[in-house]
């Protein structure tokens, strides 16, 4: 049900203001489940206690076009296929003249997962975040691509239903994770408030 508001804000998103394709950036992050429920295990950052993984994939502006949760034992490397596979627009072809990049985390740092973002058309580029600041610190007006990502989950994690998952039911909470998507995409668009 909210997947289809989130693809309709992402189609008026690329209509108004335009996907960028060029470079996108897909990283995870760490939910609490104090209820437990399916898809929650143990989150090795906060002692063991439920939790969940959300993987979220953004364009070059920063707006999730896909997104995947596991459990929080799951590493951010294992989420990559699924987290592209759930792009909710249709995707141009990669073209020699506008290759599509895929920046990441050294989280991600695996041949897997380089081998499934060359599968699917994207070029991997694997760094760690002090390593791609202090190459743009230096360019006047430029800043980190993969960061867009980071304030996904930062807006993401306004929204209190999946900064802390109550939720037993995953589908429940993914549907939460769609409507937030959404309403991201049609703010960036300039349509919702």
């Amino acid at each position: 049900m909210f997947l289809k508001l989130w693809q309709v804000g992402v189609e008026q998103f690329g209509e108004l203001q335009g996907i960028d394709w060029d470079w996108l950036s897909i990283d995870g992050a760490m939910t609490r489940t104090p209820l437990g429920g399916k898809t929650t295990g143990p989150n090795p950052t906060d002692r063991g206690k439920a939790g969940v993984k959300r993987s979220v994939l953004t364009e070059g502006h920063g707006v999730p076009i896909g997104a995947a949760n596991r459990q929080a034992t799951r590493r951010d490397m294992k989420l990559v296929r699924a987290t592209i596979a759930s792009i909710v627009v249709e995707r141009p072809a990669p073209t020699e003249e506008r290759p599509q990049g895929m920046g990441l985390d050294k989280g991600y740092d695996d041949d897997d997962v380089r081998t499934t973002v060359r599968e699917v058309g994207f070029t991997a580029h694997i760094r760690s975040h002090g390593e791609e600041a202090r190459e743009i610190v230096h360019e006047a007006g430029k800043r980190a691509r993969r960061w867009v990502v980071e304030s996904s989950h930062r807006w993401l994690n306004r929204f209190r239903r999946l900064l802390i998952r109550w939720e037993k039911k995953p589908e429940h909470y993914l549907a939460f994770l769609h409507f937030a998507c959404g309403v991201i995409a049609l703010r960036a668009a300039g349509l919702f408030g």
